[in-house]
């Protein structure tokens, strides 16, 4: 359109544990300003300068204390939430760590099969992308 700025993307990194054909969801907490009490893939923003993978890193220890050693790139989506974001999906496979629940209220174990379980369809629509091209 014609004199209106061009949306400017707010980077994040989302990130699937999968395991046992279960990927890993966060029941958001009730004071989160955004979707607070919905079930979804755990992430968070790109800071000014990180690479995906760094941010992916530093998110997996921040929210859950675990590091990966397995990451794959699954895709990259749009999604508006107050803002737009670019949220881009990496499967995590394999990890060190025990993992701890550093910033939901309850982690859930969501059936690979049953992505339907999470609130977001932009999470959905990853979870389907993720069995489409490794799971096939």
């Amino acid at each position: 359109m014609p004199g209106r700025a061009a949306a400017t993307w707010l980077e994040c990194v989302t990130f699937m544990l999968v395991k046992n054909r279960h990927v890993l969801a966060e029941k958001r907490k009730l004071t989160k300003r955004l979707a607070p009490g919905a079930v979804a893939l755990p992430g968070g923003h790109v800071d000014a300068g990180e690479s995906l993978e760094d941010a992916l890193r530093r998110e997996l220890d921040e929210e859950l204390g675990i590091a990966a050693e397995s990451v794959t790139y699954v895709c990259t989506l749009l999604h508006r939430a107050e803002e737009f974001r670019r949220l881009h999906y990496f499967a995590v496979e394999s990890w060190r760590g025990e993992i701890l629940n550093q910033e939901a209220d309850e982690l859930v174990w969501v059936p690979l099969d049953e992505p339907r379980l999470l609130d977001f369809d932009v999470d959905r629509t990853a979870v389907s992308e993720y069995l489409r091209v490794y799971c096939s």
